[in-house]
């Protein structure tokens, strides 16, 4: 089997979405970071396809080497892997259908197939305390079982109101049943001492995680609040691949891991980003705000870890994604069963993809 094309696609939808073709007519489905889907799918039609045509397309792991090696000087902490990730995920597809199996049984079965979804709600910054509320009510409504509330700060508005943050978590906690895990994402908008004094706040509360409470690549902050807080603390959605985890790991020291796939060079690489998190006897919570591709590969590796039994991040059902598929995947009651089918196990539907593309 060779591969005869790779098309990347930017989408009405705000994806970035791969394609490989084969001359045995098997295809394969992938889907890159959504920052910029103009320059994803540039980068994927002229870096990565004269790489791959021709090859064979499941020797996955010899091909991420390639694209790896070859593009390196591209960017390798953004539009580089977050490429990868889509050509990747793609590739997964592909060997999935050629042997009858989905993925996570290509990579030694199942630990869970089916998983608690929690609600992601981000535009916290600009949102005064009762407008979270009114989208943490609808969140419950849709029948979620665990919420997360973010504030989209980023590195350079630190300790902006840190009373209006606490306020918003007070309200959503309060309405929210006891038993329905509610946890708090600053987006790096803190600093050390104004994450530690919050984080004893919220806790106090009940927190489930805190998630990237200062900036990024404060990897002595991150270690400093984590070891001051009881709660854990999450980090990794700015790290792209298993060496920025390894320094992770050993600096920081956050509680949780967070890849995200579209992000951490696709599946081949968040295989080995969890297996440092095993080593280092560390959860893996993914993150991952892409709710039909991405989700999708990111539940399959996330299927194979037994020690990942956290909900899984969720921005909710979106029916224009829905739509460019035959079969897309089923949220209910708050969670996401995936199904027994080759591959990621979905099906991308012709017209709408056509409809679809900008």
């Amino acid at each position: 089997m060779k591969i005869t094309d790779v098309k990347a696609y930017p989408l009405k939808t705000r994806t970035a979405l791969v394609r490989i073709f084969t001359d045995e007519g098997i295809e394969g489905v992938g889907e890159c970071s959504p920052m910029n889907i103009e320059i994803m799918a540039h980068f994927v039609e002229t870096a990565l396809k004269p790489l791959l045509l021709g090859k064979d397309p499941l020797d996955i792991e010899q091909l991420w080497n390639e694209m790896y090696i070859r593009t390196y000087k591209l960017g390798v902490q953004g539009t580089q892997p977050s490429c990868i990730a889509g050509v990747d995920i793609a590739l997964w597809d592909i060997k999935g259908k050629v042997t009858g199996m989905p993925i996570y049984k290509l990579m030694g079965g199942a630990a869970r197939t089916t998983f608690t979804m929690y609600k992601s709600i981000g535009g916290g910054m600009h949102m005064t305390p009762d407008e979270m509320l009114d989208q943490v009510k609808t969140a419950h409504d849709q029948g979620f079982k665990a919420v997360k509330i973010r504030m989209d700060y980023g590195p350079f508005n630190q300790d902006v109101d840190l009373d209006k943050d606490f306020e918003m978590f007070r309200v959503c906690r309060e309405f929210l049943p006891d038993e329905t895990p509610l946890s708090f994402d600053a987006n790096n908008g803190y600093s050390v001492n104004g994450a530690i004094k919050q984080g004893r706040r919220f806790e106090e509360l009940g927190i489930y995680h805190f998630e990237e409470p200062v900036a990024q690549y404060n990897y002595e902050g991150i270690r400093q609040v984590a070891d001051a807080l009881d709660v854990p603390v999450s980090a990794g959605e700015h790290e792209y691949t298993r060496w920025q985890f390894r320094d992770l790991i050993l600096q920081a020291r956050p509680d949780i891991l967070q890849p995200d796939i579209v992000k951490c060079a696709g599946i081949t690489e968040m295989k080995r980003i969890a297996t440092l998190a095993e080593t280092f006897d560390m959860q893996l919570l993914p993150h991952q705000t892409q709710p039909s591709i991405g989700n999708a590969a990111s539940l399959h590796v996330v299927s194979t870890l037994p020690q990942s039994t956290r909900p899984h991040e969720y921005t909710g059902p979106r029916p224009d994604l829905d739509d460019l598929f035959d079969d897309p995947w089923e949220f209910i009651d708050g969670q996401i069963t995936i199904p027994d089918r080759p591959g990621l196990g979905l099906t991308l539907n012709e017209d709408a993809l056509e409809a679809a593309i900008l």
